[in-house]
């Protein structure tokens, strides 16, 4: 009861290397692939989710957003098995660290950006801009938009960071909770031990939509710019 409540948020170490890269580079490792013509169940299911999901997120988009497919597809697999490695007893979650959400979240942004500018300068500081604006508002309205844009990757990130790191703290908790009542009260550790169930089976579907959601606002700033 006396381990540090952030402990398993600290980025682990190798004979004093950070041992973080190993661990991001792991998930892809997990990802069967086929090399038969014919696929198995687990390749024709992986498939189909990851044509649906594709489907979902590029039909709002034209010719040039769609190029992005595939690096959204993978950002969504590479999100959703990090989240779910991190649910294993004694893992690290890379996705807990700031850092790596800013570093995903922020060249994703820019790269959108810098396309709308590129492409559709008159659109895009059209976004700054609401229309029907009174003139006194104008100066400050332009500086609250150019504001709420630069402050879009940071979102990204905290919200991610936010919502897995709290899932985490909360089972942990219980948890410890579900230990110390094991030796006091078996009929309140039961009740306990049923809310961690329930509460792991909720950490896997936010896992999953986490990783759906940072994806899809990736896609929504890039629909914006293109």
């Amino acid at each position: 009861m006396n381990e540090n409540l952030f402990a398993s948020f600290i980025a682990p170490t190798i004979l004093g290397l950070p041992a973080a890269v190993l661990i991001i580079l792991f998930p892809p490792l997990l990802i069967p692939t086929s090399k038969y013509l014919t696929n198995n169940r687990l390749i024709t299911t992986q498939q189909w989710l990851i044509k649906l999901t594709s489907k979902q997120m590029m039909a709002m988009h034209n010719t040039k957003g769609r190029t992005w497919s595939l690096m959204l597809v993978s950002l969504i697999i590479f999100i959703a098995t990090t989240n779910l490695l991190g649910l294993l007893p004694h893992s690290f979650t890379p996705t807990t660290q700031l850092s790596m959400n800013l570093a995903m979240a922020i060249p994703l942004w820019a790269g959108a950006v810098i396309m709308g500018f590129r492409s559709k300068i008159k659109n895009a500081l059209a976004h700054l801009l609401p229309q029907g604006t009174p003139t006194p508002l104008i100066p400050m309205l332009v500086i609250i938009e150019t504001i709420s844009l630069l402050i879009q990757p940071m979102a990204l990130a905290v919200r991610l960071t936010a919502n897995i790191t709290a899932g985490h703290l909360l089972m942990h908790l219980i948890g410890s909770a579900t230990l110390a009542m094991s030796t006091i009260n078996l009929p309140s550790t039961l009740i306990i031990f049923t809310i961690l169930i329930l509460l792991t089976i909720l950490e896997i579907a936010v896992a999953l939509i986490q990783a759906y959601v940072f994806t899809l606002l990736v896609s929504l700033y890039l629909h914006d710019n293109t």
